[in-house]
């Protein structure tokens, strides 16, 4: 459905096509895609078999059948075509219109739009499922005021991980520590999808707030998977990748409950709060400028803890195999660094 959206964004010419519609009052129905499966729904019409422009398609709409498109929407295949899909396919609309183009998007793979002539609106139908087009002046104010949370989200994430890291660097970190942390960054991560969609259903109106949301969320979703790798059992990458499928599929209820959270990462005990933990390493390696994830793989599977790589020297750095005299400078150089701007 973010593809549909996409497809009928401000800026693009389908888009335009259905603006022109609505301004006209005429009402349509299209359909795109599954060539074949629509095919065998319709019945007459006029084959057209022209490029597809947005005055092809609004004078096309005049008439009262469906206008046929491609896969890609640049080619209108047919117009004027009536659809017969299963009668008796559930529906939960009511208008002719909207009833037929329910039941063709479950009966096929296509993409149907209806227009409505009375209400001028624009419904999306995939699959059985619909979204209706907003007006995009509710869709900028619903954008902004997200855009708004997820810089609250975003200023809280920067304040628990930077006391996680201080904690890191003074061997203190209990699992709860960790927990705050990894509950801030998936309440951003789903502050960011719900903003995503709005972008994509704004089109070139919202380029301001794509990239406002961009520089806030910026290296989020590499932090996330390095901060799962540092404490779950089971640092391996796949690992890291089933646990973020976990924890996004969490109620905000099941969210904020810290057992559950480490029952996701791998841990069994109970009351898990005050369990110390040893980070291994990798959100913070990750942070050092052109350090390559092979280096960083061989660093952690050298020394296993921060808490060793911390005292570790540039020699004993070095003579980790594809490290390097120049590399484990800057590691050691990093970490000096980041340790003198972290403040408990």
């Amino acid at each position: 459905m973010l593809a549909a959206l996409r497809s009928v964004a401000p800026g693009t010419p389908l888009r335009a096509a259905l603006d022109s519609v609505i301004a006209g009052r005429t009402g349509a129905l299209i359909v795109i895609g599954d060539e074949r499966g629509v095919d065998a729904l319709s019945n007459g019409g006029f084959e057209i078999n022209a490029p597809f422009t947005p005055q092809r398609l609004f004078e096309l709409a005049k008439m009262d059948g469906a206008i046929l498109l491609d896969f890609a929407a640049t080619r209108i295949r047919w117009a004027n075509a009536h659809l017969m899909p299963d009668p008796s396919l559930p529906t939960s609309e009511t208008g002719m219109r909207h009833r037929t183009a329910e039941r063709v998007s479950r009966q096929t793979d296509a993409l149907v739009i209806s227009v409505s002539k009375r209400r001028e609106t624009v419904s999306l139908y995939r699959s059985g499922t619909r979204v209706s087009l907003q007006d995009i002046e509710v869709v900028l104010a619903k954008a902004n005021q997200a855009l708004q949370t997820l810089e609250r989200y975003r200023s809280r994430l920067d304040e628990v991980s930077g006391h996680l890291t201080a904690l890191e660097f003074e061997d203190l970190v209990r699992f709860g520590d960790v927990a705050v942390v990894i509950q801030r960054l998936e309440m951003l991560r789903r502050v960011s999808r719900e903003l995503g969609r709005y972008i994509v259903e704004l089109g070139t109106e919202g380029r301001l707030v794509r990239m406002q949301a961009e520089e806030l969320t910026a290296g989020i979703e590499d932090d996330y998977q390095m901060l799962i790798r540092d404490y779950a059992p089971d640092p391996s990458s796949r690992k890291a990748a089933a646990v973020l499928g976990k924890l996004g599929s969490l109620t905000p209820e099941q969210l904020l409950d810290s057992t559950l959270l480490a029952g996701v990462l791998g841990y069994a005990a109970k009351d898990m709060d005050e369990q110390q933990m040893q980070p291994k390493g990798y959100r913070l390696l990750r942070r050092v400028p052109l350090l390559p994830n092979t280096v960083i793989a061989r660093l952690i599977d050298h020394f296993g803890t921060l808490a060793a790589l911390l005292v570790a020297t540039e020699r004993q750095i070095d003579d980790v195999e594809g490290v390097g005299a120049r590399r484990a400078r800057s590691v050691s150089d990093g970490l000096r660094r980041m340790r003198e701007r972290s403040i408990l």
